[in-house]
C-alpha cells in the first residue's frame, strides 16, 4: 500500500516539475488568447512599417520599433518576435535586458559596437560589428549596442519570444515608481547622496 502512495507522490511531483519547467518556458510565456478560427484573417499575420525609420531625436540617439504579438496577432503562441534598431550617429541603445527570449541581431547599415554581461563573475563579451554581421544576446543578459560611426546605423533583431520583455537599467533602477530608497542606492553603487537623487531625478518618468 505504501509503496502505491510512495508512487502516486512521486507520479505528482514529477507532474508538478514539469508544470513549472513549462511556466518559465519563453514559449508558454503568451498572455493571449488564441483567436477563433473562424475569425481570422491575412491581416493578423500582416505588419506594415518597417521600413520607415524610427526617430532618434532622444536622450540616448536611438529608436527601437518592435514587432511582437501585441501589433501583430499571427504571432501568438509562435515564440518569436521582431525589432528594427535606428541609431543615430553615436547613438546609444542602453544597457538593458528581455527577461523571456534571446536577441539574434544583424546590421543593415554603419558600425556597432555592442556587447553583453554575463552572470556572475559578470564577464564581458563585445564586439564590433560591421555591415552583415550577425550577433547574439543570450536570454536575460543585460546587453547594449552602440553606434560608433559618424553616420546613422540600421539593425534588425529577432527575438525568440512573442513578447520578449525589457527591462532598460538605468531606468528601472533610478527611475522606478516609487523610487527606490536613495540609502539602497547608495550602498549599492558606492555613491554619495547628492549623485544618487540626481539620478532618480534624471531617470523620473515624465
Amino acid at each position: 500500500m505504501m509503496k502505491g502512495v510512495s508512487f502516486f507522490v512521486t507520479l505528482a511531483i514529477l507532474a508538478l516539475a514539469s508544470s513549472l519547467a513549462s511556466a518559465y518556458d519563453p514559449k508558454f510565456v503568451n498572455g493571449k488568447f488564441c483567436k477563433d478560427p473562424a475569425m481570422v484573417s491575412a491581416n493578423d499575420f500582416f505588419f506594415s512599417g518597417l521600413n520607415i525609420p524610427g526617430n532618434t531625436r532622444n536622450k540616448v540617439g536611438s529608436n527601437v520599433t518592435l514587432v511582437n504579438v501585441d501589433k501583430l496577432a499571427g504571432l501568438n503562441t509562435l515564440g518569436i518576435s521582431l525589432a528594427r534598431l535606428d541609431f543615430a550617429p553615436y547613438g546609444l541603445n542602453p544597457p538593458h535586458t528581455h527577461p523571456r527570449g534571446t536577441e539574434l541581431l544583424v546590421v543593415i547599415e554603419g558600425t556597432l559596437l555592442v556587447g553583453f554581461v554575463t552572470s556572475n563573475p559578470n564577464k564581458l563579451f563585445t564586439k564590433v560589428l560591421n555591415k552583415g554581421d550577425v550577433f547574439v544576446f543570450p536570454i536575460g543578459l543585460i546587453h547594449f549596442q552602440f553606434n560608433i560611426g559618424e553616420t546613422a546605423a540600421l539593425a534588425f533583431a529577432g527575438l525568440s519570444s512573442q513578447n520578449p520583455g525589457v527591462i532598460t537599467i538605468a531606468n528601472a533602477v533610478f527611475g522606478s515608481v516609487p523610487p527606490i530608497n536613495p540609502d539602497v542606492l547608495i550602498k549599492a553603487f558606492q555613491l554619495e547622496k547628492n549623485v544618487v537623487k540626481y539620478l532618480q531625478k534624471a531617470f523620473a518618468p515624465n
